[in-house]
């Protein structure tokens, strides 16, 4: 393989990867809300990068790579017999911009596939203090997708399926811990590349652990550390010996500035990449609205 069609490969595997993250949580997502509760959000997300890693050496220094995302996200939560159940929808949209030892693949813009689940709650807690629920997640491959493009923004023309498991439980008064599982499946891309190739993936796995702080009844700071490993890909059968762990942290500052309205804020970046693009820092920024 040569160096050019090696970073190609390297970067579309890293993206897709990157798009894994999209169920990614923020501290507090898995609280049980009331029947009848309507949730609205936005996602404004921005990453930046240079070094790019392969078998967890550096092989690029200035593979210069933003990504600019928005989410668009809404749920509802409902009984269903004994149990609390919030079906929810999530879709992307986006820009990827390429520089540096990277710029010949060019920058890309697109809708990203919609991702539909439920929620479903175990633990009917009636103070809300603790969780324990679920989320199988279904991706779509609604997303925009060519495949003489050599890369693609969000688009991966394939599904997915992820099932998720999240647990909140309080530590004191004031602090109070979140811990979310979850391994992603992956169907075929038979249109991988300008060369029609087709492309498997092993499951991903992530980790996640949060902590948060409650410095009033309307503001929390929140630290997350979070572990993914897994999914080496296959193009026309052959390992590509890419299995990635990956490794960042974020620190989040949430405040309700109505009881309905609720700003929310992080700042983090990887801490270890064994495959792709280090994100040398991850602007987040959320709105939701209840009603």
């Amino acid at each position: 393989m040569n160096a050019f069609k090696y970073v190609v490969t390297t970067l579309t595997i890293l993206l897709w990867t990157l798009q894994s993250y999209a169920i990614t949580v923020d501290a507090g997502d898995y609280t049980r809300l009331p029947a009848g509760t309507n949730l609205a959000l936005i996602y404004l997300q921005h990453t930046s990068g240079s070094e790019m890693y392969g078998g967890g050496d550096e092989i690029l220094s200035n593979a210069d790579l933003d990504a600019s995302v928005g989410i668009l996200r809404g749920a509802r939560f409902m009984e269903v017999g004994n149990l609390t159940i919030a079906p929810q929808f999530l879709l992307p949209f986006g820009k990827l911009d390429t520089g540096g030892d990277i710029a010949a693949l060019e920058s890309t813009n697109g809708v990203g596939d919609l991702l539909i689940g439920p929620t479903i709650h175990l633990m009917q807690d009636p103070e809300r203090k603790k969780a324990f629920a679920f989320t199988p997640w279904l991706y779509l491959p609604t997303g925009s997708y060519d495949a003489d493009n050599a890369i693609n923004a969000l688009g991966e023309n394939r599904f997915k399926f992820a099932l998720q498991f999240g647990y909140i439980t309080p530590l004191s008064e004031k602090w109070i811990l979140d811990v979310v599982g979850d391994v992603t499946f992956f169907g075929e891309n038979d249109e991988f590349s300008p060369a029609r190739l087709n492309l498997e993936q092993d499951p991903l796995f992530e980790l996640q652990s949060h902590i948060r702080y409650s410095l009033s009844a309307k503001t929390t700071l929140s630290a997350m550390i979070s572990h993914a490993w897994g999914g080496e890909t296959e193009i026309e059968g052959v390992a590509q010996e890419n299995e990635q762990s990956r490794t960042k942290a974020l620190f989040t500052l949430g405040h309700f500035i109505e009881p309905t309205i609720q700003l929310l804020g992080s700042i983090g970046r990887d801490l270890s990449v064994d495959e792709g693009v280090a994100e040398d820092y991850r602007f987040n920024f959320r709105l939701l609205k209840l009603f």
